[in-house]
């Protein structure tokens, strides 16, 4: 199958880069996963234009991105919205259609949510680097160049060739999967193995107030502020963390580690997020709000599972 130049790259804007599902297996090699924050919007993405679960998509933070079309493509956009226009004409969100050569994307500005995501029919073409297309700044590993960087001026994304005539009939996300970005998140939360060492005043107010995201928060971790949680433990041996792990440093005010983050770390672990919920506080601009509610690993698991086989 051929490859071509799909998009040039005519303004970065601060963060863009290709996102598939993850890098896995590699982080006794102190290598981190990588891969799409919001799974859900992402998959949702490569979905309306019929890519298979995995393939990588334009994930782009905050807006500020300019792609010019290197010939016809069929698209999709889901997650946030970041004003989209090709020449001027908002595309529709959630949606797939096509894009003609030489018009051009430009992503403006958050309306709601923070990240889209931008699918394409045949998908992304980059080298995989340790089973993963996923760009990871910090370790100069994946992405469109294979060194993780984010896009730049005069990049080109390079796209499978498939023929326009046999795009797939129009495909319609269901409207409850079209999330609000703007009100409170609600997150499900799977208390850890340290959450016991935590003061019962520190449990209670995780999941009886609200909590600010930060502006300090990143690929790696979103922080958040409310009240200081206290816990008995001080010093703690590092360990292996997960996707979702929420450690509360000294300060009482905790982390969520997201794609990107280290992978072992030595505070104590109130508990973890479940991926959906990850997604879902990915999209979160700084001094949004979001609570949490219990729920059991059985549940989260189960909840996940039920999601990727939609996909697969």
């Amino acid at each position: 199958m051929a490859h071509v130049s799909g998009f040039e790259t005519l303004r970065s804007g601060p963060l863009a880069s290709l996102q598939d599902a993850g890098r896995f297996g590699v982080r006794h090699l102190g290598i981190t996963q990588g891969g799409a924050v919001d799974l859900h919007a992402w998959a949702w993405a490569n979905w309306l234009v019929a890519n298979p679960w995995g393939a990588p998509a334009l994930e782009i933070t905050f807006g500020g991105l300019q792609l010019k079309a290197m010939e016809d493509l069929y698209l999709a956009i889901s997650g946030a919205d970041l004003g989209a226009e090709i020449d001027g004409e908002p595309p529709p969100p959630w949606s797939a259609f096509m894009m003609r050569s030489g018009q051009v994307l430009e992503f403006k500005a958050p309306r709601s949510g923070l990240r889209a995501y931008l699918a394409v029919f045949g998908g992304f073409q980059a080298e995989p680097v340790l089973g993963s297309c996923s760009g990871v700044v910090r370790e100069g590993l994946g992405g469109h160049d294979g060194q993780g960087r984010q896009l730049a001026v005069g990049d080109r994304l390079q796209v499978r060739r498939e023929a326009i005539e046999n795009t797939p009939c129009n495909r319609a996300v269901p409207e409850i999967e079209k999330l609000d970005y703007t009100g409170l998140a609600e997150l499900e939360f799977v208390l850890g193995a340290q959450a016991g060492e935590f003061s019962g005043v520190s449990l209670f107010e995780f999941f009886n107030r609200q909590w600010e995201v930060d502006s300090r928060s990143d690929r790696m971790g979103i922080r958040l502020q409310g009240p200081a949680l206290k816990c008995a433990i001080s010093n703690m041996v590092s360990e292996g963390l997960a996707l979702g792990a929420v450690q509360v440093p000294p300060d009482g005010q905790p982390i969520v580690l997201m794609n990107d983050r280290q992978t072992i770390g030595g505070y104590p672990r109130l508990g973890t997020l479940p991926p959906l919920a990850c997604s879902r506080l990915a999209q979160c601009q700084p001094g949004s709000e979001v609570s949490f509610r219990p729920v059991s690993l059985e549940r989260a698991h189960r909840d996940y599972i039920e999601f990727v086989r939609r996909f697969q």
